[in-house]
């Protein structure tokens, strides 16, 4: 008499270990490239919010002569729009005639 069978009892115990372990390999898989196209698309947003600053900056430079005092001016009379929940931008004037600095940075995720 056997006292232990290791017939397809055993193959099978084999073979659902192996399908459980592809399928959390593949959702590990399916995770990390939904993360890596949410850094992406967050880059390019940033990216984007930079050039419709300065784009807005050098519009009103060409109309006005000046450059704009401040972000709410750029907001109110020419329509920039953005996330202030997702990015800060930080814009110093130096002189009517001086070339703003302006900083766009994300807020972090973290709480």
């Amino acid at each position: 008499m056997k006292r232990f069978y290791y017939g397809k009892k055993q193959n099978r115990m084999r073979g659902a270990m192996i399908s459980f372990v592809v399928f959390f390999a593949v959702v590990l898989l399916f995770c990390a490239g939904i993360d890596g196209a949410s850094r992406k698309a967050k880059r390019e947003q940033k990216k984007s919010l930079e050039d419709a600053v300065w784009r807005n900056i050098t519009q009103y430079y060409a109309i006005e002569g000046k450059y704009p005092e401040s972000l709410e001016i750029l907001k109110e009379e020419y329509g920039l729009q953005y996330d202030s929940e997702e990015f800060f931008v930080d814009y110093q004037v130096f002189g009517a005639n001086l070339m703003p600095d302006v900083t766009v940075l994300e807020w972090s995720a973290e709480e």
